[in-house]
Parts: C-alpha cells; sequence; structure tokens
C-alpha cells in the first residue's frame, strides 16, 4: 500500500552561536555523552586545540582527536567508523569545515553513536543537516547519504569565524542564497525535500528569511570578517549562512542549483573550488531556467559580484565552448535521482547546456554596465 506523503521539519538538538562559544563547548558536549572523539584536520586542531582542551577538561570530558585527511571520501569515513570504535566514543565532533563535518555524521551514523557539529567555517549548510555529501578520491560528487537525525549539538564561535578569511563566508553566502531559490521551486512543485516529506511552511518561511537576510548583510558582514571583528551583521550572516540555510535547504528542498553544483563536479577544470562557488552558478543558471524577471537575473549577478562569487563559466574553469565537458556537466545534473526532478517543469540535459552557455554573455554585459570588475579566469590546482 502507498504511503501518504507527509509535511515534516526537521533540526538538530541544540544550536549554539557566539563570539567565545567554543569556550562552553564542554559544557555542551556533556549533556550528551562522556568519551567525545573530535575529529580535526591539522591546521584547524592548531588553533582550537587549546581551548577546547581547557573546555572538556573544565568538565572531566577526555580529550582525544583523530585527524581527518581532507575529503569525505567512503573510505575516509570507514577509517573515521573505526577510530570511532577503537576509542569507544559515544560521540563524535567534527571541528572544521563542511567535510569535516559531512564526514563525522557520517562515521558516527554508521558507529550507531550521536554526533556534533563545530564548524570553524561560515561557507556551508552541512554543520545542522542530517545527511552526508560523499565525494570520490578526486572529488567528483558521488552520493547523497541520509541519517535518521539531525547532529545533536551545533556550536559555532563566531570570533572563529571572524578570524578565517572572508571569502570562506562568501562562499557561504554563495551556499545560502540557493536555499529560497530552490525551495521555492520544491513548493511549486509539490516536491518531496531530503526530511522525507513535502515542505513545511516553517522550512519555506525559514528559507525565504535566510534570502532576506543575506540582502540585507551580507555585505557589511564580510566588511567584518576581513577585519577579523564580529559585529551584529556577521552574527546575522553566520545564522544565515548555517542555521537557516541548513534548516531551509532540508526541510524545504533543493531543486536546480544544488543538482548543477553535482553536475559540476564531473568537470575537472571545476577542482578546487569551494562548494558554495558552483552553488551560485547553479542559483543563476536556474533562475534562467525558470525564464525569471530580466531584472531579478541582472539583480543577482551584480549582488553575487559585489559578495566576490562567480557568475560566469569564465571564474569556474569553463568556457561555452567546452561542448564535451558541458555536455557531461548537464547530463550529470539530470540523472533521475538528482533534486532537479524538484524543479516545477521537466529540464532535460539541453536545457542545461543552454543555460549555462548564456550566462556568460548576460553576466559579462551586466557586470560592465554596472561597472564592476570583469571575470577573472580560473585554473583547477
Amino acid at each position: 500500500m502507498k504511503q501518504a506523503p507527509v509535511r515534516t521539519v526537521i533540526s538538530p538538538g541544540r544550536y549554539v552561536q557566539g563570539a567565545g562559544a567554543i569556550h562552553r563547548l564542554g559544557e555542551f558536549l556533556a549533556q550528551i555523552g562522556k568519551k567525545p572523539l573530535l575529529v580535526a584536520d591539522d591546521v584547524v586542531w592548531g588553533f582550537v586545540s587549546h581551548d577546547i582542551t581547557v573546555s572538556l577538561q573544565v568538565q572531566e570530558l577526555p580529550v582525544t582527536r583523530e585527524v581527518f585527511n581532507g575529503t569525505p571520501t567512503a573510505a575516509e569515513i570507514d577509517r573515521l567508523t573505526q577510530a570511532i570504535r577503537a576509542a569507544e566514543a559515544d560521540v563524535v565532533v567534527g571541528v572544521g569545515g563542511g567535510s569535516t563535518i559531512d564526514a563525522c555524521k557520517a562515521a558516527g551514523d554508521a558507529a550507531g553513536i550521536r554526533w556534533a557539529s563545530v564548524p570553524t567555517v561560515a561557507s556551508t549548510d552541512a554543520p545542522t543537516s542530517a545527511l552526508a555529501v560523499v565525494y570520490t578520491a578526486d572529488g567528483a560528487f558521488e552520493e547523497y547519504r541520509f541519517f535518521s537525525r539531525n547532529p545533536d549539538l551545533v556550536l559555532v564561535d563566531s570570533q572563529i569565524v571572524a578570524n578565517a578569511p572572508a571569502s570562506f563566508l562568501a562562499y557561504g553566502v554563495g551556499d545560502a542564497l540557493a536555499t529560497w531559490l530552490e525551495a521555492r521551486a520544491t513548493a511549486a512543485s509539490f516536491s518531496l525535500t531530503m526530511a522525507g516529506g513535502l515542505p513545511t511552511e516553517t522550512g519555506t518561511a525559514l528559507a525565504r528569511l535566510s534570502w532576506d537576510v543575506l540582502w540585507e548583510f551580507a555585505l557589511p558582514a564580510l566588511d567584518a570578517a576581513r577585519d577579523h571583528v564580529v559585529t551584529p551583521a556577521l552574527e546575522k550572516v553566520i545564522e544565515a549562512n548555517t542555521l537557516l540555510s541548513g534548516l531551509g535547504f532540508e526541510s524545504g528542498g533543493l531543486a536546480a542549483a544544488h543538482a548543477i553544483h553535482n553536475g559540476l563536479t564531473a568537470a575537472p577544470q571545476t577542482h578546487g573550488l569551494a562548494h558554495g562557488q558552483k552553488v551560485n552558478i547553479g542559483s543563476l543558471t536556474q533562475l534562467v531556467l525558470e525564464g525569471a524577471p530580466t531584472a531579478e537575473v541582472r539583480d543577482f549577478v551584480e549582488f553575487t559580484t559585489r559578495v566576490g562569487l562567480p557568475n560566469t563559466l569564465t571564474e569556474v574553469g569553463l568556457s561555452v565552448d567546452d561542448a564535451r565537458e558541458l555536455d557531461l556537466v548537464a547530463e550529470a545534473a539530470t540523472v533521475p535521482g538528482e533534486t532537479m526532478k524538484s524543479m516545477p517543469f521537466d529540464v532535460g540535459p539541453a536545457d542545461v547546456v543552454a543555460a549555462l552557455k548564456s550566462i556568460e554573455r548576460f553576466s559579462r554585459r551586466v557586470r560592465r554596465e554596472a561597472g564592476l570588475p570583469e571575470p577573472v579566469p580560473y585554473k583547477a590546482h
């Protein structure tokens, strides 16, 4: 018997954000586990280890750390799962960027324990979600893994985010701007969300709130990040990038923007770009596919240029003449299981190629007319 669809919203157990929040990590971890395993790469551990160690020792929690090796591959997730079992940990704590956090969620789920997210940048909406993006060893999208619950704790120290390069915050804006565009498409098509049901009014409204906060506060927040200071604007954008976008994408829905991001990973020329950079190309391409009003598309190009995000093929290492690669991107973006199916109309590979090609000339003209910089070509590392 076919089950009737339900509307559902999911969220982390607790969200904590503020300057100096890292000093309270032990306090909140002690509520969910007694033997944490901390996972971080060497760079991140270099600047958080002291504060985390003191915070956990105050709560009489052991400080056990495992190195993260850089990419959330199936093999890396399996390795971390074994490390969790070897440490007999009851909560795994991902400290760092989205890749570290996704790997920890997947390993925590596989090991049957709880998990917590401690993002040190506000560059993706991965920290709050009940899914992980798994990549191949050479950086191509492989699959989404879904879990039965969200992290028990998400803790963001705003000063640590402010200390990071401002470009990371810009990447997070790119990821978060897609949230409303995709949620409204999902709502219009009555598609299921990543939470496993139809979108709720709550999920869709949070996606819209994320969009509104970013358009109002992203530019002053980026200026604050460049000066490594925490301001109300920066706090709002951290929340929009992390919590509002996280809840909005998961319970509001994904559509063309993230499908095109996943497609772009199939082109070697894009490897090395941040998630939010590729998502921004996906958002602009989705607007073109929708036939959005020209003023809306123009505003998006101008705003994302000022944020520091790519909106031309040139800036992601491609060109309109890369027929083979664009076909690869379009094919990957429209495979049956992709989130392109959440669009309110059918989208085929040829539609994606045409939309991708069209953004180059349009974005260049908009930037020129607005007195904004010419695109800088990207070369994969």
